[in-house]
């Protein structure tokens, strides 16, 4: 069986890591290229950088980010935010993310997943989706979970897949924020929907989560961020959880 990872996410705006609720009322965290190497020590299996800025300012700084983050790095880095086109993601590549995530300019042009497949392989392509419960299903949402679209969140997965994308990063805006639990059963129902791995994200607020979304959840992996920056657990306590309870994971530091 293949191992479960614990994935951490920093948004990154001009430069430093920065922590707000659905990218409000931001506070300064710290330098992302020292952030990185503390949770790889710590034990974190995967880094996710989001740029959470639009400007053209931030996309240079961006990259110079990722540049020195490479450098230092052994684990895979993941860089989403902003990425429009396929040079776009070229870009964030030469500069050393091994993934790169693009979200709502998917959602707006679906033939870009399918060019960026194609220029770089699957394997490089995490296809990033926002969903808000309705009714019995989920809407895909951009822009924060600001925007609905007319897509439904299982079909959006799939295609997604078909398109190309090698890994789907899922967050559930109901959840995000909340540390009450990731949504397990939007997780299970898009990992089920799809072959590729599937990342839950939104929610964490305790290991007992991570280890419920790996194993009830069916998600490869799960995103934590506010949990961790805050102190309230690390990457060490969740990996000692995830094995407590039998779930395959990569030893912890």
């Amino acid at each position: 069986m293949l191992g479960r990872r614990v994935i951490v996410c920093l948004d990154v705006r001009g430069g430093r890591v920065v922590k707000g609720v659905r990218f409000t009322s931001l506070r300064d965290v710290g330098d992302p290229v020292s952030l990185a190497e503390h949770y790889e020590a710590d034990g974190a299996d995967e880094i996710v950088f989001l740029d959470i800025s639009a400007s053209a300012e931030e996309r240079a700084t961006m990259l110079d980010v990722a540049r020195r983050t490479a450098e230092r790095l052994f684990i895979p880095l993941t860089v989403g935010g902003g990425v429009r086109t396929v040079d776009d993601i070229a870009r964030v590549l030469r500069a050393g993310a091994d993934k790169v995530s693009v979200n709502s300019a998917a959602v707006a042009h679906p033939p870009l997943l399918s060019a960026a497949a194609a220029r770089f392989g699957s394997q490089c392509v995490v296809a990033s989706i926002d969903a808000r419960r309705e009714g019995s299903a989920w809407r895909v949402v951009t822009h924060g979970g600001r925007t609905p679209t007319a897509r439904d969140a299982l079909a959006w997965a799939r295609e997604c897949v078909d398109r190309g994308a090698g890994e789907i990063l899922l967050t559930s805006i109901d959840q995000d924020g909340a540390r009450s639990g990731y949504d397990l059963a939007l997780t299970r129902a898009v990992a089920e929907a799809v072959p590729v791995p599937v990342v839950a994200s939104g929610g964490a607020g305790g290991p007992e989560h991570v280890v419920r979304v790996l194993r009830e959840g069916g998600a490869d992996a799960a995103l934590v961020a506010g949990i961790l920056h805050d102190g309230a657990t690390t990457v060490a306590a969740l990996k000692r959880a995830l094995a407590r309870e039998g779930l395959p994971v990569r030893s912890a530091a």
